[in-house]
């Protein structure tokens, strides 16, 4: 081969050619590195000009105002049976006004000893009223001056968030998690600047393998710093993986107990699936009139009653 390299050499020489040197012994970066050719660069410019404002666009802080103009507001038709105070420009109905007045200044009062923003409303078995404690504990945080709230429907097998409120069922979390849908385009607003809500979106069979993607994690961070508080309704904790997974996304867990009708295994179980640290309170729903016990009202069909604690000081 020495040979045959050597007459390739003297004929380009007898040509005036200088001799090319074989791809060999050129420097590694020259052959790696397509942009060391001036045609390449000049047509990867554009190219690398285009990518530096998406990752810029990407990573733009995003304010209340800014969402505010993005989501244009909606007329919502509020379910009178899921919302107290259905009328934006109302009072809050005087039978539940000071229970959730309640409950909200127990979470600021919580927050001022460790930190609490994005909270989970759970319970141990379907129907104890997660949602109708979710929905009402967000419009009362949100009638008050200057606080945001944003509530997402993490029940991704029945979503009950947007019929609540009378919003669209899609798209929501669902499509986000999925990859079909941006952050910004499951959004919602309603008639109020403060109220947001992000539904569950069409319903799947396998919410744990979405839940488990790291993109609820991603849309949470993206969000927290818009709003004083994110509120999520999860499924039951009793059976269902979900809530836990979701617990692991939030500050703290809220948890819905209704009177009369959970089990107390059930919702021993239930409080066992979250950390000691995690569960920030108790509500008990649909109480009878007249029990003595916390802070209750009657709204409909059922009572609640506040986090309370006991006299030597334990949660009830």
């Amino acid at each position: 081969m020495s040979r045959i390299h050597e007459a390739l050499k003297r004929a380009e020489l007898e040509r005036g050619e200088a001799p090319k040197e074989p791809l060999s012994s050129r420097p590694a970066t020259e052959l790696a590195d397509p942009a060391a050719s001036p045609l390449v660069a000049a047509a990867a410019e554009p190219l690398r000009t285009q990518a530096n404002e998406m990752v810029s666009a990407a990573f733009e802080p995003l304010t209340l105002d800014t969402l505010r103009q993005q989501r244009p507001a909606s007329e919502w038709r509020p379910d009178a049976n899921a919302i107290l105070f259905a009328d934006p420009a109302g009072s809050l109905h005087p039978s539940g006004a000071e229970e959730f007045r309640t409950l909200r200044s127990r979470l600021y009062h919580i927050r001022e000893k460790q930190p609490l923003q994005t909270v989970l409303v759970t319970s141990a078995l379907p129907s104890e009223g997660k949602t109708f404690v979710t929905l009402n504990l967000a419009r009362a945080i949100a009638r008050q001056q200057q606080r945001s709230v944003l509530v997402i429907d993490a029940d991704l097998r029945i979503s009950r968030v947007h019929e609540g409120v009378g919003a669209l069922a899609a798209p929501g979390l669902s499509e986000y998690l999925k990859g079909e849908a941006d952050a910004l385009d499951i959004v919602q607003r309603g008639p109020e600047d403060n109220f947001f809500i992000i539904a569950g979106g069409t319903p799947v069979s396998n919410p744990v393998e979405l839940l488990g993607t790291g993109r609820l994690r991603a849309l949470i961070n993206r969000f927290t710093p818009v709003f004083d508080w994110i509120i999520l309704d999860s499924p039951p904790a009793v059976f269902l993986s979900d809530a836990s997974l979701l617990a692991k996304v939030s500050d703290g867990v809220l948890m819905v107990v209704q009177s009369g009708l959970t089990p107390f295994d059930m919702a021993q179980k239930a409080c066992r699936e979250f950390s000691e640290n995690q569960l920030v309170g108790v509500v008990l729903n649909r109480m009878p009139q007249g029990s003595g016990y916390g802070y209750e009202y009657y709204y409909g069909q059922g009572y609640v009653a506040a986090p309370q604690k006991s006299k030597n000081g334990n949660r009830r």
